[in-house]
């Protein structure tokens, strides 16, 4: 089922005014999850919706909060988030990071206690739009334990994301958006979903066996995700817990903390201009990635794709083509609607298949779901 972005944002934004935010703040957030529908990160998009509203419903995210100041200086603050919602206290955190660097080149934020951050790619391109490049380290404290150890079986990790922007002087800029996880959990959730099975060397079940199949994950006793690159990407993983979870006073991941998911993320926010190369920085970058693309190819129709190339092609396409949703996700979604009293003709008529039954996304324990292929994971 295909659905223009414009819908979504105000069913979106419907959802969450029920839901007892405010116009702007539900706003915010609906753009915000449409917006990684629109670069082809569906696991961060429309399909949190259903959570979302379940964490607001249940207090473990709170709606309409905006970030509170625990310390700063010129260039560094210590923000806590109150357990708002992700897309309202993170843009709030970049900003005044923005607004400090600005003024005295970089900064750093600290930001503790947040509700799901989303995409994180979002804040470096928030930072790119100002002409700043940035960094940014995020963990989760508590429900987002997913990741084994290298060597391990149990989870102990979250999936630490790591996100770096640079502006290149035009509309396209660099955004590295990655996590030191295999796959996002939100992309097993969409195979799960759609029945489809993830691809080789992401998952192993619970008793440490490779495992395809995104049931096994969640499962119980559940499985867990692999960190990227073997111990190269456990130990990321690490040094991403200690500066987003213990640095920013969020917490490492902690089974304590396990009754709510809570985002820590260190940014680190740098104003080019105060380099003194203001006049080579933007020539110098472009040289630079012509040289990277003027690379021999291995496949004949190949090409050097730049980080977050092809999100900008894939939101270009989805604005003209519409946003595919699965079957499922449109009917949690259209749950959700129903228990808010939300009902109107958009949601009635897109509901396609009613007797589509509940027990097909229920999560037994890893019976086989499908033999189709899941897409690769970019993050």
């Amino acid at each position: 089922m295909k659905f223009q972005h414009e819908q979504l944002i105000t069913l979106a934004e419907e959802i969450f005014i029920k839901a007892g935010c405010k116009h702007d703040v539900a706003h915010q957030v609906g753009k915000r999850l449409v917006e990684a529908n629109l670069v082809g990160h569906d696991s961060h998009g429309v399909i949190r919706i259903p959570s979302y509203v379940e964490w607001l419903h249940d207090g473990k995210v709170l709606a309409n909060q905006s970030i509170r100041i625990i310390s700063e200086n010129d260039v560094i603050a210590v923000v806590d988030g109150q357990f708002g919602l992700g897309q309202i206290v993170g843009e709030e955190a970049i900003q005044l990071g923005i607004n400090k660097a600005a003024q005295h080149g970089v900064t750093v934020i600290a930001l503790r206690n947040s509700g799901h951050l989303g995409r994180i790619g979002d804040w470096a391109e928030m930072a790119a739009e100002a002409g700043m490049l940035s960094l940014h380290f995020v963990n989760t404290s508590g429900a987002g334990m997913l990741v084994a150890p290298f060597g391990g079986i149990d989870r102990r990790l979250s999936a630490n994301p790591f996100t770096a922007g640079v502006p290149t002087g035009d509309s396209k800029p660099i955004i590295l958006d990655m996590s030191a996880c295999t796959v996002a959990e939100g992309k097993i959730r969409v195979a799960l979903n759609q029945g489809t099975m993830v691809e080789d060397g992401c998952l192993i079940d619970s008793a440490g066996n490779p495992t395809n199949d995104p049931r096994c994950f969640y499962g119980d006793p559940p499985g867990a995700i692999l960190p990227i690159a073997g111990h190269k990407g456990s130990g990321l993983s690490l040094i991403i817990e200690m500066l987003a979870g213990a640095l920013t006073g969020s917490s490492c991941t902690n089974p304590k903390n396990a009754s709510r998911v809570a985002n820590g993320m260190l940014s680190v926010i740098i104003d080019r201009r105060f380099f003194g190369s203001d006049n080579e920085f933007f020539p110098e970058v472009e040289r630079f990635i012509s040289f990277v693309k003027s690379s021999r190819t291995i496949n004949h129709n190949g090409e050097i794709l730049m980080p977050g190339e092809l999100e900008q092609r894939t939101k270009a396409q989805r604005l003209e083509q519409g946003i595919e949703l699965d079957e499922i996700t449109w009917k949690q979604i259209c749950t959700t609607c129903r228990s808010l009293n939300i009902e109107h003709g958009f949601i009635e008529s897109n509901e396609t298949n009613p007797a589509f039954h509940d027990s097909q996304i229920s999560i037994p324990g890893c019976e086989p779901v499908s033999s189709k292929s899941g897409s690769r994971d970019e993050r």
